[in-house]
């Protein structure tokens, strides 16, 4: 029952953040923005620690567009009609969110104008890294795509439902990511079963349609064998 819970409140969190992608456009832009500065942050190989403060502006700003759609709906709850007090709410809390995202693109160039600055003189050359940093990147990457697919077919949830099938990217992106990171027959081909029947069960169950499951695969793969063939050692 306790693992149940969490799944069902792990999966109650995800739709939280793809109902904002879905009515909130700003939301999109910074999902958007989000999934470029990772990559565009492995190309040029900035330090372990400067990627995580990418990380971690990334997941503030992606936080307080939540927090402020969460407020607005709160304001339009209480207040029927126009009101003044509710433009006030509504605009202070766009000002949080507008304070965060202008303070994490500074400290962005300011991480990223050494690298810059190296590669403008020297040549753009794309930076190297290890498989469980490529894999985990890529990890995200395929969940930042589902939901900005979801949001634009504006159908189902990241979890259950619409245009891709989120645990079939999921499944093949980490079969992908095993392929490579072993270069295993047997290991590649045990994931490979594995990521089959998770499909799979999308479709028995009628979550999702061939289409859907076929399609989420392909994002999975397609994103995750790029980001090894282009970063991987």
């Amino acid at each position: 029952m306790p693992l149940r819970k969490f799944i069902d409140s792990t999966n109650n969190a995800i739709n939280g953040i793809f109902h904002v992608a879905r009515t909130q456009r700003h939301m999109l832009y910074h999902l958007f923005a989000a999934i470029l500065m990772l990559i565009f942050s492995l190309i040029l190989g900035i330090g372990f620690y400067e990627f995580i403060a990418i990380v971690i502006l990334a997941s503030i700003v992606l936080s307080a567009e939540m927090l402020n759609t969460a407020i607005e709906a709160i304001v339009d709850v209480i207040f029927r009609e126009y009101d003044n007090r509710a433009k006030a709410i509504k605009d202070t809390a766009a000002g949080a969110v507008f304070i965060t995202a202008v303070g994490a693109a500074i400290v962005g160039y300011m991480i990223l104008l050494g690298p810059l600055k190296e590669s403008f003189y020297k040549g753009l050359t794309v930076a190297r890294h290890t498989g469980e940093g490529i894999a985990f990147t890529a990890l995200v990457a395929v969940l930042i795509l589902v939901i900005i697919t979801k949001a634009f077919f504006r159908k189902g949830s990241p979890l259950r439902g619409g245009m891709p099938s989120g645990h079939a990217a999921i499944s093949f992106s980490v079969w992908t990511a095993v392929t490579m990171l072993t270069e295993s027959f047997m290991s590649s081909f045990l994931v490979f079963i594995l990521a089959v029947f998770v499909a799979q069960s999308r479709v028995s169950i009628g979550i999702h349609n061939p289409w859907e499951v076929i399609l989420g695969a392909v994002v999975g793969v397609i994103v995750t064998f790029f980001m090894f063939k282009l970063f991987m050692i």
